[in-house]
């Protein structure tokens, strides 16, 4: 019987696998849906363990990723697997096209979830705007509940600002708001007992993120650094309880506890297996893929996100790149790579 076909191809044909979008899994089989996307390297805070000096601009310094740059990076993600965008910064509501932005990433309908993570300095005027763009899920920084001490850390005075921006989230529908507090010994650690009893009867989760040794902070990392697993100690000692991790989840390990309507999530980049589950992968605001927060220079993405045919090139380069991708970090050895500051590339 003779094969029907239709525009030379056979009825029933199924394309080689090597035609499909390739997924974004490395060579030792983790698979990345987690996108951190910066798009800004500007901040207007200047926190002690980040920025201290203020954000430095370059000269002659590209501008940032572009809207039709970021959708036709966003569709490049997706079609390999990404499910979920973090949009970071720097401080990324700086930018006038945010919610533009946040627009252009809810466009694409394989990305399930959106995030920001934020100083909140905006969030009081804009929550709500956010939201109905799209913005799935807040992250905000508080390091401190005493105002003066959120003043020393971040260099600004704005406490009650973002506080207030945090009780408008939930005016705006956010049904959990994460809070990140990078605890310092010897500065915020005395905040601990508090933060616990700010989230005894709110639906907000407590982050706090150990203190990671950067290229330009080694001497105020070697004053400072709080080991995250002393918390899980204590936290394991007085009933919390840890929780599966959802697939799309961050590093964080999440504890609950019976009494309490808020959660603990502790990212402890120097504890064992960190890296054992990776799942996220970060772009710069300037079109650079970054495999690691902690690892070498970036691979340029930029000059394939200049027309819509490029998807496929696109798709090719951050597949090879991906199976470049060390097994682990060398923070235990002092190695925190090439990485100057954490605003580079989005912390």
């Amino acid at each position: 019987m003779q094969q029907i076909r239709i525009h030379n191809i056979p009825v029933g044909f199924v394309p080689l696998q090597q035609n499909q979008p390739q997924q974004l899994v490395d060579r030792f089989k983790r698979q990345y849906q987690y996108l951190r996307l910066s798009i800004t390297d500007v901040c207007n805070f200047k926190c002690n363990y980040c920025l201290p000096n203020g954000y430095q601009p370059q000269n002659n310094k590209p501008s940032f990723l572009q809207l039709n740059e970021i959708r036709r990076l966003i569709n490049g993600f997706a079609a390999m697997g990404t499910e979920k965008v973090r949009i970071t910064g720097g401080e990324p509501t700086l930018r006038k096209d945010f919610t533009q932005i946040i627009e252009t990433v809810r466009a694409n309908a394989k990305i399930k979830k959106i995030a920001l993570t934020t100083n909140g300095y905006r969030m009081a005027k804009s929550v709500a705007e956010w939201r109905a763009a799209g913005l799935d899920a807040i992250n905000v920084s508080v390091d401190s509940l005493d105002p003066k001490m959120f003043h020393q850390i971040t260099g600004e005075n704005l406490f009650h600002q973002v506080m207030e921006g945090i009780d408008k989230a939930f005016e705006a529908g956010y049904q959990q708001i994460k809070v990140n507090s990078v605890l310092m010994k010897g500065l915020n650690d005395k905040d601990f007992a508090a933060f616990l009893a700010w989230i005894k009867h709110r639906p907000i989760e407590m982050r706090f993120i150990e203190l990671m040794q950067t290229g330009e902070m080694d001497h105020f990392f070697d004053r400072h650094h709080l080991s995250g697993s002393v918390l899980m100690e204590q936290l394991l000692q007085n009933g919390w309880q840890l929780q599966n991790r959802a697939i799309t989840d961050g590093p964080a390990k999440v504890l609950k506890h019976p009494d309490y309507q808020g959660a603990i999530g502790l990212i402890m980049p120097y504890s064992k297996d960190f890296c054992a589950d990776c799942n996220r992968l970060r772009v710069s605001a300037k079109g650079q893929l970054h495999l690691c927060l902690f690892g070498e220079e970036g691979v340029e993405l930029r000059d394939l996100l200049q027309q819509d045919w490029q998807q496929a090139p696109l798709q090719a380069r951050l597949f090879s790149a991906l199976q470049q991708k060390r097994e682990h970090h060398y923070l235990h050895q002092g190695d925190s790579g090439v990485r100057p500051h954490l605003a580079s590339i989005g912390g």
